[in-house]
């Protein structure tokens, strides 16, 4: 385990509208108002979306397995923005569910929101963070520096 800590900084509330892509739109914030590290909550629904819902066995690194929707889900998610290689990187766990069907997974790749989505995202100051790839792990978790 590895920790560090920080402040709440700015606050932002997110629209984002019919046909706009969720991971594209919150880079894009990201980017406009400098945010290196932030924590964020979301709702609202998707009328496409690909997650991540598991890896296929018990290994390292894992082999995915996907599951893509295509018509309107409803979601809810939290998730959290640190820099990779200078640019934003936005890691969102999403539970998407339509009816009976329900999935919880890592959103990945494109995606359209459905009427809107709700984004709240609470900036983290006074704390060195980022994310490295890990070529034995397959991911980029975050690593600390000093603060």
């Amino acid at each position: 385990m590895d920790y560090s800590k920080g402040n709440i900084g700015r606050v932002f509330t997110v629209r984002i509208d019919t046909g706009e892509d969720l991971l594209r739109e919150l880079e894009g914030i990201a980017t406009k108002e400098e945010i290196k590290s932030a924590v964020f909550t979301l709702l609202g629904a998707v009328a496409k979306v690909n997650l991540v819902v598991g890896p296929k066995e018990n290994a390292i690194p894992p082999e995915t397995m996907w599951v893509n929707h295509t018509e309107p889900y409803e979601v809810i998610g939290v998730g959290n923005i640190f820099m990779e290689e200078g640019t934003p990187k936005i890691h969102l766990h999403t539970a998407a569910g339509r009816g009976d069907n329900v999935n919880v997974g890592c959103l990945r790749g494109e995606s359209a929101a459905f009427m809107v989505l709700e984004v709240f995202i609470m900036e983290i100051n006074g704390m060195e963070a980022m994310r490295a790839f890990d070529a034995a792990k397959g991911f980029a978790p975050i690593s600390f520096g000093k603060n």
